[in-house]
C-alpha cells in the first residue's frame, strides 16, 4: 500500500510539473529588442537620472502581460516603482536586479513597443552607467533564464558639469610640441644614463652573439625576437659583427649596462634580470618597422646606457575574478610588462563573483565558483553578475585557469622575470569561495560524511547576521570565528604552495584581500559568540580582525610566505576626539606584510593613508586611484567606458605621479572639479623614514566593466607605459622643482617628449607585436576659429581623418591637413598605423541662412 501511495504521489507531482512547463508561452524571448537610454539626467532637480528600458516585439506573437521577469546586472540602486507606473524593480542580491510588470503593463503585441521608465540613484556619465546584461525568465520556468534578440544603448549628448568636449582636448593638447622621430629618446623607460651617438650597428642574419653561459635563456629568449625582425634564421657566422651579453659582477640585481657602436653591441648585468631587462632596452632602441615587416638589416642607433630601477616592485594588479580574461590574454599582458619593466603580476583570482584557479583539494572552488548563469540560489552555480547574462556559455562569467594552465602562466611569467602573486579575497569578497565550499559540505553531509563536511565550512549555517556591503552582497562574508575556516586556507596555501613549487617560480608573497569588510557581520554568529566567551582578548566583532590575520600569517610564515593585503589589513578601528578613525596597527607592523594602498581620493580625507602606514613602518604598495587605476574612466565624457568614483584618470595621471609627494600636483578632484588644497592641511607627510618603505608602483585593473580580451587592452594600454615609466625612472625635474611656474614649464617639456615617443616609436609597435594590441586611441581635439575647424591630437604621428557627409571616418577618409571651412556637420577621427579608429569628435556650425 505505501508503494503504491509513492507512486500516486511521485505521478502527480510529476503531472504538475509538466503543467507548470507546459503553461510558459510557446513565445520567442530573441523576438524581443531591448534599448536602454536617457531620458533625464537631473530629474525633478535633483542629482538623479529617469531612465528607461524600451522593450520592442519584431516577432508574430504577442509579448503577455504578465507571466514573466527580466533581470539584469547594475553598479547602482533604484526607486522600486517604475515612473512609468508598469512595473516594480527589486535588488535580489549583489548588482542583481529584478523587473517584474504589475497590472497596469499592457501585453506587447508584434510591431509594438512599452517603455519601463525608472529612477536611479545618481546622474549618467557615460555608458558604463547603463544596465547589463538583461535576459527574460518565465514565472512558470524560474530555473532558465532566456536572451532578448538584441540589447542597445542608445547614445547621449550630456551637458553635465566638467563634460570634456572637443574644444577641451584641443586646447589640452596645444601645449604638445611635435618633435622630430629622429630626436626622440629611444628607449622607454627613461634610463638613469642616456648618450646617444652618431651611427648604427647594422644587424643582420650574419650577426654573431656570444654570451656568458649564466644568459643562455636571455640569450634564447632575443634570438627568438630577433629572428622574428629579421625574417630569417640567424648562421651563426663567428667572423660576423658581435653582440656580447657580458657578466658585470660591480651591477645592481636588476641593473644594465647597454653599449651600442657601428661595430658592436655589449649588454652587461650581474643578474639574469639586469640582462634581460637591457635586452628590452636594446630591442625598443630599434625602431618599430621591422616589427611591421621583417628587415634583412637592421639599424641600431650608437648610444651608451646605465641604467636600473628605482623602484624593486613595479607591478600590475589584474582582477579576473569579476570577469574573466583567457590564459592568453594574460600571456599578452606578461609580454608588455617584460617589454616596459614591470616585474610583478598580481592577480586577483577570486571575489564574490567568481573563482578562477584551480585547487584539486578542493573541486567545487571552480565547479561552483568559476561558473555564472541564472539561479537564485547559488547552489550549483553562481548568479549573473556584471551583465554575464543567464547562460554558463559566457566566457566572461565563466572560466578559470587549470593547474596546467596555471603552471604555464607562471613559467612564462618567469622566463621574463614577473613573479605571479596569487590573491585569495578573505574575509569578505569571499562569496564564491563560501558557495562552494557550502555546496561541498551539502554534497558530504548527503554522504554522511559529517566530519568532512565541517572541514572547510566558511560559514556558521546558524549566524542570523544582517549585513550588505560596499557592493550590495548580503553573504559574501567568510566567519573568521570557525576553525573550519583555517582548515580551508590550509588546504588553499598548501596547493598553491605545490603548483607554484611544479612551476619553478618563486612565491615570496600571498595576498589575503582584507578589504571593505561591512558593519554588522559576525555579530549574530554562535561560532563568534562562543569564541568570544573562551577568549577574553576578544571583546566585540573588531578584534577577529587581528586574530584572523594574525593565524593567517602564522600559516603564511611556517612555509616562509609573507603575507599581503590591501591597507585594511594594516589598520586598527579606534576614537580619536569621540570620532571613529583608524590608524596603523602597531600589532602587525613588525611581521614584514606588506599593503597595497588605494585610497587617496582626493576631498574623501584619506588622501594621506599611503604615507601614515609608510611611515607607520609597513611596507608599501601604491597603487593610488587617483593616478594608478587602469579602470577609472579617461575622462568625463559619455563615450568614454570604465568607472570613475574615484577620479577620471587619462595616461597623464600615470606619467604625472610623484611617489614621494603625490600631493604636488594633485589638481583636479574625483569629480574633474579644480582641488581645494585644503584638504591637505594637517595631513601626514612622507618622512624619510617612510620613504624606505615605499617598496613600488602597482596599476590595477578591476575588471567590472572589462568583459572582452579587447577592452581590458584599450583599459591598459597605453597607460601602463606611464606607469612603467614612473615605477622605473627616477624623479624628473619637474617632480622636485619648487618654483611652480618652472616646474609646469619643465613637466610640459617632458609631457610633450613622452607623447611623441608613444606616437611615433611604442603605439607603432604595439599596433603589431605579439599579433596586435588595442590600446586606446584618443579623440581627436577640435576648435573653431576665424569660421574654420582645427583639429589636433595627443599622439603626435597619429593621423586624423574627416568626413563631411554625416558618415563615421573610416581608414580611407580624407586626411586632415590644415583647417577645414564650418559648414555643417564634420566628424574628426584618429587612425593607428594599422588603420584602426578611435571614438569620433563631432562638431556642427550651424550657419544662418544668407538674407
Amino acid at each position: 500500500m505505501r508503494r503504491f501511495f509513492t507512486l500516486i504521489f511521485f505521478i502527480v507531482i510529476t503531472f504538475k510539473t509538466v503543467i507548470v512547463t507546459a503553461g510558459a508561452p510557446a513565445f520567442n524571448v530573441k523576438d524581443l529588442h531591448l534599448s536602454w537610454e536617457v531620458v533625464d539626467n537631473n530629474y525633478q532637480n535633483k542629482p538623479r537620472a529617469l531612465t528607461a528600458l524600451i522593450i520592442t516585439n519584431k516577432g508574430n506573437q504577442t509579448l503577455p502581460a504578465s507571466g514573466w521577469k527580466i533581470y539584469f546586472n547594475s553598479s547602482r540602486d533604484y526607486t522600486s516603482d517604475a515612473v512609468s507606473g508598469n512595473a516594480k524593480i527589486a535588488q535580489i542580491n549583489g548588482d542583481l536586479y529584478c523587473i517584474t510588470p504589475n497590472d497596469k503593463f499592457a501585453a506587447i503585441k508584434p510591431g509594438e513597443h512599452t517603455r519601463i521608465e525608472y529612477v536611479c540613484d545618481a546622474p549618467v556619465v557615460n555608458f558604463t552607467d547603463a544596465i547589463e546584461g538583461p535576459y527574460f525568465v518565465w514565472d512558470a520556468v524560474p530555473d532558465k533564464g532566456y536572451l532578448p534578440g538584441d540589447f542597445t544603448i542608445k547614445p547621449y549628448s550630456p551637458t553635465y558639469q566638467g563634460l570634456i568636449t572637443p574644444e577641451i582636448l584641443y586646447n589640452q593638447n596645444k601645449v604638445i610640441q611635435d618633435i622630430p622621430a629622429s630626436q626622440l629618446q629611444k628607449i622607454i623607460p627613461t634610463p638613469v644614463s642616456y648618450i646617444e651617438n652618431s651611427g648604427n650597428f647594422i644587424i643582420t642574419n650574419t650577426v654573431n652573439i656570444v654570451s656568458d653561459p649564466l644568459f643562455a635563456k636571455e640569450k634564447a629568449y632575443f634570438i627568438a625576437g630577433l629572428e622574428k625582425l629579421l625574417g630569417s634564421k640567424l648562421k651563426n657566422i663567428s667572423a660576423g659583427k658581435r653582440i656580447t651579453f657580458k657578466k658585470d659582477t660591480g651591477l645592481g640585481a636588476e641593473a644594465y649596462t647597454l653599449t651600442v657602436t657601428p661595430t658592436s653591441i655589449n649588454v652587461g648585468a650581474s643578474t639574469t634580470a639586469g640582462l634581460f631587462y637591457g635586452i628590452q632596452s636594446l630591442q625598443t632602441a630599434i625602431a618599430p618597422s621591422p616589427g611591421m615587416k621583417a628587415q634583412a638589416n637592421i639599424p641600431v642607433p650608437c648610444m651608451e646606457v646605465k641604467d636600473e630601477p628605482r623602484f624593486s616592485y613595479r607591478a600590475v594588479m589584474l582582477d579576473v575574478a569579476r570577469n574573466f580574461q583567457s590564459k592568453q590574454q594574460v600571456v599578452k599582458l606578461l609580454n608588455l610588462m617584460g617589454v616596459y619593466k614591470l616585474n610583478t603580476l598580481h592577480l586577483h583570482l577570486t571575489d564574490d563573483e567568481g573563482w578562477r584557479i584551480e585547487i584539486p583539494s578542493l573541486p567545487e572552488l571552480t565547479a561552483v565558483g568559476s561558473k555564472r548563469g541564472h539561479t537564485l540560489d547559488s547552489k550549483a552555480l553562481l548568479p549573473a553578475s556584471h551583465g554575464s547574462g543567464p547562460d554558463i556559455s559566457n566566457i566572461a562569467g565563466t572560466g578559470f585557469y587549470t593547474k596546467a594552465d596555471y603552471i604555464e602562466i607562471l613559467k612564462y611569467a618567469t622566463e621574463r622575470h614577473i613573479t605571479v602573486i596569487p590573491e585569495i579575497e578573505t574575509p569578505g569578497h569571499a562569496r564564491a569561495s563560501i558557495k562552494a565550499m557550502t555546496a561541498r559540505y551539502n554534497r558530504l553531509m548527503a554522504a554522511g560524511d559529517k566530519a568532512g563536511a565541517e572541514r572547510n565550512l566558511l560559514v556558521d549555517l546558524n549566524d542570523k547576521s544582517a549585513y550588505h556591503s560596499v557592493q550590495y552582497w548580503n553573504d559574501n562574508v567568510i566567519d573568521v570565528s570557525l576553525p573550519s575556516t583555517y582548515n580551508y586556507i590550509e588546504t588553499v596555501v598548501g596547493d598553491l604552495v605545490n603548483i607554484y613549487k611544479e612551476a619553478g617560480a618563486p612565491l615570496p608573497l600571498i595576498h589575503f584581500g582584507g578589504d571593505e569588510v561591512p558593519a554588522h557581520v559576525w555579530e549574530k554568529s554562535p561560532a563568534y559568540l562562543a569564541l568570544k566567551a573562551s577568549n577574553p582578548e576578544i571583546q566585540n566583532t573588531g578584534d577577529l580582525w587581528y586574530y584572523f590575520y594574525g593565524r593567517v600569517n602564522s600559516i603564511l610564515k611556517k612555509r616562509n610566505i609573507r603575507m599581503a593585503g590591501w591597507e585594511e589589513m594594516a589598520l586598527r578601528k579606534t576614537l580619536v576626539d569621540g570620532q571613529s578613525t583608524y590608524v596603523p596597527n602597531p600589532q602587525f607592523a613588525g611581521e614584514n606584510m606588506q599593503v597595497d594602498v588605494w585610497n587617496n581620493v582626493l576631498g574623501d580625507g584619506q588622501e594621506d593613508l599611503a604615507y601614515k602606514l609608510a611611515n607607520g613602518g609597513y611596507k608599501t604598495v601604491l597603487t593610488c586611484v587617483t593616478n594608478l587605476y587602469f579602470d577609472m574612466a579617461n575622462y568625463k565624457s559619455f563615450d568614454e567606458p570604465g568607472y570613475y568614483w574615484g577620479a577620471f584618470l587619462g595616461i597623464d595621471k600615470f606619467f604625472s605621479f610623484i611617489p614621494y609627494d603625490y600631493f604636488k600636483n594633485a589638481d583636479v578632484d574625483k569629480n574633474g572639479r579644480p582641488i581645494n588644497r585644503n584638504i591637505f592641511i594637517g595631513k601626514q607627510r612622507l618622512t624619510d623614514y617612510g620613504k624606505t618603505n615605499i617598496i613600488g608602483l602597482q596599476g590595477a585593473l578591476w575588471g567590472e566593466t572589462v568583459k572582452t580580451p579587447e577592452r581590458m587592452d584599450y583599459m591598459i594600454f597605453p597607460k601602463l607605459i606611464g606607469l612603467g615609466e614612473r615605477a622605473w625612472a627616477k624623479d624628473p625635474a619637474w617632480a622636485t622643482e619648487r618654483d611652480t611656474a618652472k616646474a609646469r614649464e619643465l613637466y610640459n617639456a617632458d609631457w610633450s617628449k613622452f607623447l611623441n615617443i608613444l606616437g611615433k616609436r611604442e603605439l607603432p609597435r604595439l599596433a603589431y607585436y605579439n599579433g596586435g594590441y588595442n590600446f586606446r586611441i584618443p579623440k581627436p581635439g577640435v576648435i573653431l576659429e576665424d569660421g574654420k575647424y582645427k583639429s589636433n591630437i595627443q599622439f603626435p604621428g597619429m593621423v586624423i581623418r574627416y568626413t563631411t557627409n554625416g558618415k563615421e571616418p573610416d581608414a580611407n577618409s580624407t586626411i586632415y591637413e590644415k583647417p577645414i571651412p564650418a559648414n555643417g556637420m564634420i566628424k574628426f577621427r584618429a587612425f593607428d598605423v594599422k588603420g584602426r579608429g578611435g571614438n569620433v569628435a563631432e562638431v556642427q556650425n550651424k550657419q544662418e541662412p544668407a538674407m
